[in-house]
């Protein structure tokens, strides 16, 4: 129990923080759902926010309860990657990436862009350690000649 209470805590971490910004995402819609989304530049925000807001929430459940909590990590990862991509490179670079354009700071490059993902490089990499430490569930079929251990 003991050696296993760091990575305890990592999955409570991430998976509450999904969880919260997945429903945060249905119950500020104009803030942080489609609206967003739409001031982002993604396509289709009102189909794309409610699904990303699902998979928060159950990819965020799934990794506080350790159900499948490397696939879960893996949906995860697809969704922090796009979010530091689409919200946090732009500053980094101080222009636009396509159609994501950078907000409003007094300053951009590398400091700008460190402060303003910390969260969610932490989310990164918290979520790149579940699904390291759970590994993949589904997908793995096993064979009617091997345990049922694997």
């Amino acid at each position: 129990m003991r050696r296993d209470l760091p990575m305890m805590l990592v999955r409570v971490m991430i998976g509450l923080v999904f969880l919260t910004e997945g429903i945060l995402k249905f119950v500020r819609p104009q803030e942080l759902g489609a609206g967003r989304f739409a001031i982002i530049g993604l396509p289709f925000p009102q189909v794309l926010a409610p699904l990303v807001a699902g998979i928060e929430i159950v990819g965020g459940v799934a990794v506080m309860l350790g159900i499948y909590a490397g696939d879960a990590a893996l949906a995860l990862l697809v969704v922090i990657v796009a979010a530091i991509v689409t919200t946090k490179i732009p500053i980094l670079f101080g222009r636009a990436l396509g159609p994501f354009l950078p907000v409003k700071l007094a300053h951009y490059g590398v400091a700008s862009f460190l402060h303003e993902a910390r969260v969610d490089l932490c989310m990164l990499l918290g979520t790149v350690a579940v699904l390291i430490d759970a590994g993949l569930k589904v997908g793995r079929r096993r064979q009617w000649y091997q345990s049922k251990e694997l």
